[in-house]
């Protein structure tokens, strides 16, 4: 059986598809990719504008808590699981500057900062969690970070209260002047992973265009089908579950697409950016790429938005028609409270879509939920109150083993969410003293 190097590539033309980890690699490679650090990834996932807490929060401390309403999305993992009570995010209350409540939460939910009140270009924010991360571990893989979300980044305009767009839409800060936009097109975060043909001109048949009708494994099936005949049957297994779920992405990305079709029946112009129009099925390939990506080790470090927050979205197709943000001021309706809880449901059970990916794939030993620390929740918690403590924050994963526990934990009022994030960057042999306004490291368990 061929020993191959952890950063073996399936080439074609325009095409690098990153393999999985496989029992083929190396010695040297696995003590890279395994001893090393068992490679951890982090992502941090944000909603927003609260949620409907009752449903939300477990009756009980410890490890056998009763699931509420809301976290049965994820029971599937619930030895994964972790909840935490009692945090706090400081830096979105208002410190003098009156409302805003929704730009300083997105602001402040990954760096800990109280944001400048400005809706100009002197924004001032601070570095944020995943962005300290990539910058200690993104050397290790292709990509430092990956930002990614359902709706556009914007980095000017008043979206809150005299508050910067930038502020509400953006996740990742580089430094306090500069977020990082993220990408919402699948197609886009697709090409970026497997380098597919980049945009093309007009043609006949043998053109570049018609290239745009063929898949990246198309360009790569000769240098696969050289592979898999070196490889032993369960790493042959392995790399055709691989490929198989990268044409399957690849083909729902392109059934959403919309091209106009010429006479050849070759698209007549680039394809276009563009997302699903389904919410449902746009979001499913975000976490599509999400997860490719981590299989992959293209990236260690992801942030994602399921919505900007103070978002106005509505959600018909379960029966939550208006908007996200007005339901979150719910003024104790029973209906309004109702139709929050089954937008927290509906989000949560797109992120249970990833889970479910993560567990099945098996990374030497351990599924690659283990080597992962996922952070979901929001820098609000009742939406109504527009409060920031006793926030809703859970993580998913064991970190590479060094998470084995899980629960539902209570802190004191106003523990710094920042003790949690600090906890992680140290998980990914990050040693900062402080990050943000933590004051110490969170003790889990």
């Amino acid at each position: 059986m061929k020993q191959l190097d952890r950063r073996t590539v399936l080439r074609g033309l325009g095409t690098a598809i990153t393999l999985p980890w496989l029992e083929a690699m190396s010695p040297e490679s696995r003590a890279a990719s395994l001893a090393d650090e068992k490679p951890v990834r982090m992502l941090f996932m944000m909603v927003p504008n609260g949620i409907h807490m009752p449903a939300w929060t477990p009756d009980s401390e410890g490890a056998d808590y009763a699931l509420p309403a809301t976290l049965e999305a994820l029971s599937k993992h619930r030895k994964s699981l972790n909840v935490f009570t009692g945090l706090t995010l400081d830096g979105a209350r208002d410190h003098g500057d009156g409302a805003g409540d929704h730009a300083r939460s997105g602001a402040s939910f990954l760096t800990g900062a109280h944001p400048k009140k400005t809706d100009g270009a002197d924004i001032k924010n601070g570095i944020s969690v995943d962005q300290v991360a990539a910058q200690g571990i993104g050397h290790k893989s292709r990509f430092a970070s990956l930002e990614l979300g359902m709706e556009g980044s914007s980095q000017s305009g008043n979206c809150d209260s005299g508050y910067s767009c930038a502020y509400s839409s953006n996740l990742a800060w580089r430094n306090e002047s500069s977020p990082l936009a993220k990408e919402m097109d699948p197609s886009s975060v697709f090409e970026r992973l497997f380098g597919t043909p980049d945009k093309v001109s007009q043609g006949g048949p043998t053109s570049p265009l018609a290239t745009r009708r063929k898949s990246v494994l198309d360009y790569a099936l000769e240098d696969a089908n050289s592979l898999k005949r070196k490889l032993g049957a369960a790493d042959s297994r392995k790399l055709d579950e691989y490929l198989y779920a990268v044409k399957d992405v690849e083909n729902r990305i392109g059934r959403s697409d919309k091209l106009q079709l010429g006479e050849n029946g070759l698209p007549s112009y680039s394809r276009p950016a563009g997302v699903p129009r389904v919410w449902e099925e746009h979001c499913k390939l975000m976490m599509d790429m999400i997860g490719l990506a981590i299989r992959t080790d293209a990236t260690r470090v992801l942030t994602f938005m399921m919505a900007n927050e103070g978002s106005n979205r509505g959600y018909p197709e379960i029966g939550a028609p208006e908007s996200h943000h007005d339901l979150s001021h719910h003024g104790k309706s029973e209906d309004k409270q109702t139709k929050l809880q089954k937008i927290n449901l509906f989000h949560l059970q797109q992120f249970a879509y990833l889970a479910d990916q993560l567990s099945a794939v098996d990374e030497g030993g351990e599924s690659l939920l283990d080597r992962t620390m996922i952070l979901y929740g929001s820098g609000i918690s009742d939406g109504d109150r527009h409060n920031h403590d006793d926030l809703p924050i859970l993580m998913l994963g064991k970190a590479g083993g060094r998470l084995n526990k899980s629960g539902h934990w209570k802190y004191p009022s106003n523990t710094p969410l920042c003790n949690l994030y600090l906890w992680m960057l140290h998980q990914v042999g990050i040693k900062a003293d402080r990050f943000g306004d933590s004051n110490d490291l969170l003790s889990i368990g």
